[in-house]
């Protein structure tokens, strides 16, 4: 017997989904005081339209989690060299996710696959000194 294995992307039930954790997310991490006390990165969510930037991030995480999307913005260390984003807003950052994810019920099994995820950029990210 052949065993199938479901993807995380299908797991997540598919690009509709994503977008929909996605879009309660950025909205999230825009408004969040503790990302935003840095003015680098308080600018950057002045200047980057939600609309684009929820776009880019769920093409980025489609693609991550298996699925056919191709992300197609910039390297993550590009984007974010110059915000000097701290280990502490990183954490405020991880917080908010799984605020999202609770929000959604996400399961754990996924929950735990999308969280290393995100933590395998977390080198490009975070640049700053800690606070």
């Amino acid at each position: 017997m052949e065993v199938q294995l479901v993807s995380l992307y299908e797991r997540l039930g598919g690009i509709y989904s994503i977008a929909t954790v996605v879009d309660d997310f950025i909205d999230r991490i825009m408004v969040d005081d503790r990302l935003n006390v840095n003015p680098r990165v308080d600018e950057a969510h002045h200047r980057v339209l939600p609309p684009g930037f929820k776009y880019l991030v769920t093409e980025m995480v489609g693609e991550a989690a298996g699925g056919p999307q191709r992300y197609s913005g910039h390297a993550m260390e590009e984007t974010h060299r110059d915000l000097l984003i701290t280990g502490d807003e990183w954490e405020a950052f991880i917080d908010d996710l799984n605020q999202t994810l609770d929000k959604f019920g996400v399961a754990q099994q996924e929950r735990s696959e999308l969280l290393a995820i995100v933590e395998s950029t977390r080198d490009a990210i975070v640049v700053g000194p800690a606070s």
